[in-house]
């Protein structure tokens, strides 16, 4: 798995089963550029044999869907689409992340396209997730989430993580908006975070459009976090469960993960991090997204061949987690000699753990992982090459940030 090196500082778009929307009148700012997620992929460069299968069995078709990942102020009636060359589409699901509502749709008599059936709702979050298959029956896939325009003067906050939702010790709670926010003061005084834990939240600003809020160290587990909101009017309240503690510590040195729950470690499973010209992030990270099965593309971070082919294509990377927006991922390794695994820093970036392919084998410490680990876990990488310092808005990597400089950011502490 690649992680593009370069830090983001646009909005975050999170997984669609983190985010709510709620439509709020702007107190003040100017527009501001949405931006999409950075690409992911997967080149196991050392190991040239099982990376050439890889490639080999890869799907030749390509699934578009407009407008892309991330696409924010959509228009109810713009024209929503997703299309294939190359193959057909099998499936196609268009669905309202908040209530879980399916969007009706329609798929062409030729299968190379879909559009949903009549007109989107307003300041709504819709998750696409799309299947089609090649001549030779090769699948391939494809996500995007997408929001639709607010009412006119409005402008949609994007809350995470769900209400009613139980997440890991580390999962922050998350204010996204459209717009870039001036008077930061005023819209951070309207958002009261609080646990029953009695543990003390503090928001911080992480960009114009971004606002955070965490206590010092991680939630304590079993405790419940209500997020109460009254921005111009429009009041809601969010209550979202801790779950049990899960800290997983990746050892880029000793190609080791130590899954520690409750204090109790609990696995160590052999892993291959990134090697040397592309190590993996050190610091503290927390899941994000679950995927059963992700695409991944060299094009997506810019890695091609000199004929313009994507340097991999691999279609359904198995048991994939998503550690940072920028394109660190935890996940299942097919394609991988078993000597790998504990023994080689191999990727280029992402953590890989032992799978097969189609991740049908629950035996395996990819499939063991995934099925135990949830949102909001923290992934710890320590001993990696990497000199860089991991961004805290680089996915939801906040405990990056000291406590005192976290504190510092505040508008209201």
């Amino acid at each position: 798995m690649i992680t593009v090196r370069k830090r983001r500082t646009g909005l975050v778009t999170t997984a669609g089963v983190l985010g709510g929307v709620l439509a709020v009148t702007a107190l003040g700012g100017t527009s501001h550029a949405a931006t999409s997620r950075d690409g992911a992929g997967n080149h196991p460069e050392p190991q040239a044999q099982a990376g050439q299968a890889a490639a080999q069995d890869a799907s030749e078709a390509r699934i578009k869907i407009t407008p892309g990942q991330g696409a924010h102020k959509v228009g109810i009636e713009d024209p929503v689409k997703v299309t294939v060359s190359k193959g057909k589409l099998t499936k196609v699901t268009m669905t309202a992340v908040a209530t879980g509502v399916e969007t009706p749709g329609t798929l062409s008599a030729d299968g190379t396209s879909w559009e949903p059936d009549g007109r989107l709702e307003r300041a709504t979050k819709y998750q696409i997730a799309a299947e089609a298959v090649d001549t030779k029956g090769r699948s391939a896939t494809e996500n995007a989430t997408i929001t639709t325009v607010s009412p006119a003067n409005n402008f949609i906050g994007h809350l995470s993580p769900l209400n009613g939702s139980t997440v890991g010790v580390g999962m922050p709670v998350t204010v996204n908006f459209d717009t870039a926010i001036s008077d930061k003061a005023a819209v951070e005084s309207k958002i009261q975070v609080s646990s029953s834990s009695g543990q003390r939240v503090v928001g911080h600003w992480l960009n114009d459009g971004r606002l955070d809020f965490r206590p010092e160290n991680y939630w304590k587990p079993g405790s419940n976090v209500t997020v109460k909101l009254n921005l111009s009017g429009v009041q809601k309240t969010v209550t979202f469960k801790i779950g049990r503690s899960q800290i997983s510590t990746v050892d880029a040195a000793t190609k080791k993960m130590t899954v520690v729950r409750n204090g109790k470690t609990i696995k160590t499973i052999p892993i291959s991090s990134g090697s040397h010209e592309h190590p993996t992030y050190n610091g503290r990270m927390v899941i994000s997204e679950k995927f059963r099965h992700i695409r991944m593309n060299g094009a997506s971070v810019g890695l091609t061949e000199k004929d313009g082919k994507p340097a991999y294509d691999i279609a359904a990377v198995p048991h994939a987690m998503r550690l940072t927006d920028s394109g660190t991922f935890i996940h299942g390794n097919f394609w991988g000699a078993d000597s790998v695994f504990g023994k080689a820093n191999t990727s280029h970036g992402c953590v890989g753990l032992k799978d097969v392919r189609g991740g049908g084998d629950g035996t395996q410490p990819a499939a063991w992982f995934f099925d135990n680990s949830m949102i909001g876990d923290v992934v710890i990488v320590k001993n990696s090459d990497d000199k860089t310092a991991l961004a805290p808005d680089n996915g939801l990597s906040d405990w990056n940030m000291p406590w005192s400089e976290w504190v510092a950011g505040s508008t209201t502490d």
